[in-house]
């Protein structure tokens, strides 16, 4: 029975958060696929005997399967739609989880984390996009929100997995154990229907209205939405052809890219992926580790909140602001400590606070408000083009942090290589200054013809006409958005 017959029994309103809620969960595996490694490598490499750099290996080799993956998600979505790419991830998920609590060395390990890699990669394009294209209007934002919520809470749940299996030291249990949940969104997605979009793309118009009236339940509100995608579709996608074309869509590409780079080299990442081993140089026994890694999960997923709450209201510039300046505050302090040394119980609490503060930093701030305008200055013609781009740029620079930070610990030492990325964020402060706009109550539209006059970047988020400034549009095709 498919989702259609299966919901007709319930409220338009409960099938649309159930359908998206379901869809969310996409977020949940991501977040259990990063967690998951930062507990078990301790315990890899004690049984296979291997050095600190085959462990960077098989923590990144997920990132290159990941940015493989969300390369060929664009056109996967729209060859096969959205359901059936989701679908396809949830099988490599469940695979790459098996084949990684199975795994009898080294190199089977890194070729299961591929595939994992492979279907988080296809699944943080699709299940976005899958959420947008299903989600009410009115309750779009939340939806998406809870993608990036469900992220953070997958990974507390693989840090607390992580912990009670540590006290047996079994990390084949640690990377297994998330292909149940794994199986239990497979399942879930065979009753989710297939994008009204996606059917509209495809020609069948009448599976696309069934599957809104389901949905929305008003007819009229159907009938509008249906209008509105017809309209929207005959706007083709021209990424590539844009941007060869188009220095303007070129530089709102670049700018998504930036974004990405300036996300991943804040360091969160290597907090989520090596917490057990920081917080062995700071002084804690094995469980004691473990137990402040399930600290900072559940850090990450209660300061999610506050950019939740406050995006819209403050802005995203004074956000990012204010996570810049205390994401570089917290790792200036850790590495302080790191250096001066680390000897009282009072010192190593001291330290962690200053970590969960950085942590703090990042998710109200670069962790979820970099996604969002990522999507927000990209044109209608290119856009897919453009989240595209920055997608594989996430995954690539987020493989390089995975790869490199044990490395630096061993070749700078721990102080120099907190002070480095708190060095990074403090630059990342001045780039938002300068590079990055404020969208905050601004159409898309708007945004959209701000960037085609040439205004500025930090600009494209100014309400005011682009003709009140001086500029004018180019009279091309590319640029008559």
């Amino acid at each position: 029975m498919n989702a259609i017959a299966a919901s007709a029994i319930v409220r338009p309103k409960t099938t649309a958060i159930f359908t998206c809620a379901l869809a969310a969960l996409a977020g949940l595996m991501f977040g259990l696929d990063i967690g998951v490694i930062s507990g078990a490598t301790q315990f890899i490499q004690k049984e296979f005997q291997i050095s600190d750099h085959m462990i960077e290996w098989i923590v990144s080799s997920m990132m290159l399967g990941a940015a493989i993956g969300a390369l060929g998600a664009g056109w996967m979505s729209a060859a096969l739609g959205r359901k059936r790419s989701l679908i396809l991830a949830g099988v490599l998920f469940v695979i790459g989880s098996l084949l990684s609590g199975g795994a009898w060395s080294p190199q089977t390990l890194i070729a299961a984390r591929v595939i994992l890699g492979l279907a988080i990669g296809v699944a943080t394009f699709t299940a976005p996009l899958y959420l947008a294209e299903v989600a009410p209007e009115n309750t779009r934002g939340a939806m998406i929100s809870l993608y990036q919520l469900m992220i953070t809470i997958g990974i507390l749940v693989a840090f607390l997995s992580n912990t009670a299996f540590s006290y047996s030291g079994n990390w084949r249990w640690m990377l297994g154990i998330i292909a149940i949940p794994g199986v239990l969104f497979l399942l879930g997605l065979f009753l989710l229907p297939d994008s009204p979009r996606w059917l509209m793309m495809r020609g069948r118009k009448q599976e696309a209205t069934a599957v809104l009236q389901k949905l929305r339940g008003d007819a009229d509100h159907v009938a509008r939405e249906v209008a509105d995608i017809e309209e929207q579709l005959k706007t083709p996608q021209r990424g590539w052809h844009l941007f060869l074309q188009n220095p303007n869509f070129r530089r709102s590409v670049g700018l998504g890219v930036l974004l990405q780079l300036m996300q991943q080299f804040t360091g969160m990442n290597v907090v989520m992926y090596y917490a057990p081993r920081i917080f062995q140089d700071m002084g804690y026994a094995t469980t004691a580790q473990m137990w402040f890694t399930a600290v900072v999960g559940l850090t990450n997923v209660l300061a999610t909140f506050i950019a939740i709450g406050l995006v819209d209201r403050l802005g995203r510039k004074p956000i990012l602001y204010a996570g810049f300046s205390v994401m570089a505050i917290g790792l200036g302090l850790v590495g302080a400590m790191m250096h001066l040394g680390i000897a009282t119980h009072a010192e190593q609490l001291f330290t962690v606070a200053m970590l969960l503060l950085f942590i703090v930093g990042f998710a109200m701030s670069a962790g979820p408000l970099i996604w969002t305008l990522c999507s927000e200055v990209q044109p209608l013609k290119g856009r897919d083009f453009g989240i595209g781009c920055s997608t594989v740029t996430n995954w690539v620079a987020n493989m390089i942090v995975g790869a490199t930070f044990l490395t630096l610990l061993n070749s700078v030492g721990n102080a120099a290589t907190f002070w480095l990325y708190a060095a990074l964020n403090g630059v990342f402060l001045l780039i938002t200054f300068w590079l990055i706009p404020e969208t905050k109550n601004v159409t898309l539209e708007q945004i959209e013809r701000n960037l085609m006059a040439g205004k500025p970047l930090r600009e494209i988020g100014h309400e005011a006409s682009a003709a009140a400034h001086g500029f004018s549009r180019p009279a091309t095709e590319d640029t008559a958005a």
